[in-house]
């Protein structure tokens, strides 16, 4: 009897077994094991099998350690976690540097053997359900292509393996498929996800008709990008110019132009399906609107559950780290870790609330800094003087009021001297101050405002975003600007800017298309957009190369003020502010070209003969 073993995924029964005192004592089966007869003769063991799958997806991107870390987005506060091999451009064949299992060549394989099993044998099923055969097998051809997806973002193209290995094959070594051969896998595997997802209900968290839509989208848009356009990624990187191989990461032939409107269509396919949340309005809804609208799409309730085609769910029940986003990211004076704090670059990119641009040379706007701001700057970060969660009890006598400080500030002690109160959210606080941010701010966004869910001893119940409606929007409105179709594109990207309370914009030309990129990079953040985006785009010299930077503030007392306990107060204090680069001992980030791929392994190298290592290493 052939079982389930190590090259297979467990699946555990619970039930009474009954087993009989005779002869065939011995061949009784493991408790432990399903045969694979049984498995896909059976809906339910098969159904346990394809959610077995979707393990690669981990905990989406709420890790402690977050893909925004290797961005201009934010900063990772501590030391060790191979983080800096890649900021500072030190990634090689023998340690590529902080790589999640979301990302690793060998865990994406795994799950893709996984798909592979279970569209061999979903494709004629043994169970006459043909419906529920139908479904996982739909799910299947999704699984498969959303890790060829992950893979192709990182290393390009990589060896397309269809059908699972068996024992005793020629070989296992496998050459590299170009870039535009895994482009078409890809889209075949989701084209085929679509029309057998077509009218399933289907649960959160799992793929649907409209997932599987939602990730061609993205896919034919990076196919149609500068960095996989040979020519124009070559006359951009002499390191791209310089590799005999750029079929793998490439186009070398056929129409970009086609290519475009190939993402525009399959753009518009999500945008005819979907819905979205507050999409359509005509003008822009008040500044609190805006806050709460985009709080609501990033938690993913009150009508913002719309936006998610794709997320992967927490629940208390089941604590999961997904589920810390809190501790992880919240601040160290609620008794929190501050793993991946916003820099100032990305701040400085949320527009003035009349969509003029802010600007540190404008004596008023820096003066006050956070004031009349993009409303997605108050629902994403948290900053000096931001009104937040009530502190622990045994913390609430130093700010009674919960507000974010992470200035330095005069006060005056009962001697009535003034003296210095270090912010409780520095690195100099009286509380966990080695898990203070470097840069001055703190993510707010995905992070449930909950009073009750505060530090370390609680989980929240936020969903990560693999694919939400407003992303198909943008890349809609990106490939329409590349076709010329500015009056189509405006008008997409301003009902995004109108649900946050933001105007129109009028642009035109290469204006328009920077301000669009602008859009997708304050709308997106934290989603693991940025990081690609900028490769894609090929402007990562000047985002990810650039230095990270923060805030440092100080607080003094105006005349005749008196205050014994600090309070934000600009009625009672001067504020200054004066933006910081990060010493490079802690981070000093460089860009080489190399970077726009990773290298693969040298474990799969020496495994491989047939592989071709990527640009750079």
């Amino acid at each position: 009897m052939k079982l389930f073993n190590k090259n297979f995924t467990y699946i555990f029964i619970a039930g009474l077994i009954a087993i009989s005192c005779n002869d065939d004592f011995l061949d009784t089966r493991p408790l432990g094991e399903v045969s694979e007869s049984s498995v896909w003769s059976d809906p339910a063991l098969a159904e346990a099998f394809v959610i077995g799958i979707y393990q690669g997806f981990g905990n989406g991107g709420f890790d402690e350690q977050m893909l925004a870390s290797l961005t201009d987005e934010a900063i990772f506060t501590h030391p060790g976690r191979g983080i800096n091999t890649i900021t500072e451009a030190r990634s090689n064949p023998a340690d590529i540097g902080w790589v999640n299992n979301t990302i690793w060549w060998g865990n994406m394989y795994s799950r893709i053997r996984a798909a592979n099993i279970a569209i061999s044998k979903l494709e004629n099923p043994e169970f006459s359900d043909q419906n529920a055969a139908d479904k996982l097998l739909g799910e299947a051809k999704f699984m498969r292509a959303y890790y060829y997806h992950q893979l192709m973002r990182y290393y390009g193209g990589v060896p397309i393996v269809d059908r699972p290995y068996e024992l005793g094959e020629e070989t296992y070594s496998a050459p590299r498929n170009t870039f535009q051969e895994l482009v078409d896998f890809i889209v075949s595997d989701l084209d085929h996800s679509a029309a057998l997802l077509t009218g399933k209900a289907m649960a959160n968290g799992r793929a649907s008709q409209l997932a599987a839509l939602a990730l061609k989208s993205r896919v034919l848009l990076y196919a149609a990008s500068d960095l996989h356009d040979a020519p124009t990624a070559q006359s951009k990187s002499a390191d791209l110019a310089a590799y005999d191989n750029i079929d793998l990461l490439a186009y070398t032939s056929g129409s970009r132009a086609e290519r475009w409107q190939k993402a525009q269509d399959a753009a518009k396919a999500v945008l005819d399906l979907g819905n979205g949340n507050m999409m359509g309005l005509s003008e822009p809804v008040s500044h609190e609107e805006g806050i709460q609208n985009y709080i609501n799409n990033s938690l993913s309730r009150n009508g913002g559950e719309n936006e998610m085609i794709l997320g992967r769910y927490f629940i208390n029940a089941k604590q999961e780290n997904g589920g810390r986003q809190g501790l992880f990211n919240g601040p160290n004076g609620y008794n929190n870790w501050a793993g991946n704090t916003p820099m100032q670059l990305l701040v400085d990119d949320y527009e003035m609330m009349d969509g003029s641009e802010f600007s540190w040379e404008d004596e008023e706007k820096a003066s006050n800094p956070y004031e009349n701001r993009d409303p997605r700057f108050y629902a994403s970060i948290l900053y000096d003087g931001a009104q937040w969660k009530p502190r622990s009890s045994a913390n609430q006598p130093r700010d009674p009021l919960g507000q974010i400080q992470t200035g330095t500030y005069e006060i005056v002690n009962s001697s009535g001297e003034k003296i210095t109160h270090f912010g409780l959210d520095t690195r100099n606080s009286p509380i966990e101050d080695w898990n203070g941010s470097y840069t001055g701010y703190y993510i707010r966004k995905f992070i449930d405002p909950d009073p009750a869910i505060v530090d370390q001893n609680t989980w929240q119940e936020i969903p990560w975003p693999f694919l939400r409606y407003t992303e198909a929007v943008l890349n809609y409105v990106e490939a329409s600007i590349e076709l010329g179709q500015e009056d189509e594109a405006r008008n997409w990207l301003n009902q995004i800017r109108y649900r946050v309370g933001m105007p129109g914009v009028t642009d035109t030309g290469e204006a328009l298309r920077d301000r669009y990129r602008n859009e997708r990079r304050v709308e997106m953040a934290y989603e693991e957009q940025r990081f690609h985006d900028v490769r894609r785009w090929m402007i990562a010299e000047e985002t990810l190369g650039r230095q990270a930077d923060g805030i440092s503030i100080v607080g003094t007392l105006k005349p005749g003020s008196n205050v014994s306990v600090y309070r934000y107060d600009p009625e009672v204090y001067n504020y200054s502010y004066e933006v910081i680069e990060m010493d490079p001992g802690k981070e000093n980030r460089t860009w080489m070209d190399k970077m726009y791929y990773f290298p693969i392994h040298r474990d799969e190298i020496n495994r491989n003969e047939n592989l071709i290592q990527n640009p750079g290493y």
